[in-house]
């Protein structure tokens, strides 16, 4: 209790511990947006080779058993060019790769400027939830959604894979923050995960059934659930427009500067996310400003 109100009477202090504390959490993130889908498809590897074992298809069962237990944890992190094992000093947040000039200690070879940047966006992330909320349980539960959806955006990113055992825990630890009303009231939250769910089904369903194609993934439905569950039902359309405004600048950018073939498919993920926490720091003023133009018009 002590140190609360010790953070509550010094913000700058309190401001320089989250940002700090993001961008520790940037650099597990980065541990996890690397490892979790390896392990996913680990696991799924052996659940079909398991099920092909036991439907007899297969005899022997060929499987990673020679290769290192890999979790968020295991093995130590070590560059991916000569297996030199990352230290403790060569692994603070930022500062190790201006330290290191953006490459390995041991052999040279350069390192991904992508680490620095999750770290520092994570912070930054951090930093500005804990600015709007202050000392409060909202800026602790923002915390979390914020550095959660910085997860889920890269892997998807990555993979086009938005796992489920990220989005569902989100969904519901949604829900159950708002219990205490912190965000939005449980109706609304409730309402909201399923609205979120139901609109990109029925829009996924729609295209499907008018092209033949899968216009998205389930997993996107999950994650707007889950958005809907911190916001409420309230949210959902300026999340949409604004999530699909972000895909449409993005998208233009990557075919005019990087010149990104049209006919790949982009993730949907990573706008819902960037749409989403917008709509959670500047919500109300967004919708003030959007019934203000309906006003004048």
């Amino acid at each position: 209790m002590d140190v609360l109100v010790f953070l509550q009477a010094n913000t700058t202090v309190f401001l320089v511990f989250v940002l700090l504390l993001g961008l520790s959490v940037g650099s597990f993130l980065n541990v996890v947006i690397h490892r979790f889908p390896l392990m996913m498809k680990r696991r799924w590897r052996g659940d079909c080779l398991e099920f092909l074992r036991e439907e007899g298809d297969i005899r022997d069962l060929p499987g990673d058993d020679d290769s290192p237990a890999l979790s968020l944890a295991r093995p130590a992190s070590r560059c991916p060019h000569c297996g030199h094992r990352i230290t403790a000093l060569e692994n603070i947040p930022l500062l190790s790769y201006l330290f290191l000039r953006g490459r390995c200690r041991e052999c040279g070879a350069p390192i991904s400027l992508r680490y620095p940047a999750v770290e520092l966006l994570t912070g930054l992330l951090c930093l500005a939830v804990a600015w709007k909320f202050g000392v409060s349980w909202a800026a602790l539960w923002g915390i979390v959604f914020s550095c959660t959806l910085v997860a889920l955006s890269f892997i998807d990113y990555d993979t086009r894979f938005l796992p489920d055992e990220m989005t569902l825990p989100l969904l519901w630890l949604g829900l159950l923050v708002n219990s205490a009303g912190i965000y939005t009231d449980l109706q609304a939250a409730v309402m909201g995960a399923v609205a979120g769910y139901l609109t990109l089904w029925i829009v996924y369903q729609a295209f499907k059934l008018l092209t033949g194609k899968e216009g998205m993934g389930f997993g996107d439905f999950k994650l707007l659930a889950a958005l809907g569950a911190w916001m409420g039902w309230q949210a959902l359309p300026a999340i949409i427009l604004l999530s699909s405004l972000v895909g449409a600048v993005i998208g233009i950018g990557l075919i005019v500067l990087r010149g990104r073939d049209r006919s790949l498919p982009i993730p949907f993920g990573p706008y819902l996310a960037i749409a989403g926490w917008i709509f959670f720091m500047w919500g109300e003023a967004i919708n003030r400003a959007y019934l203000d133009w309906l006003a004048a018009a």
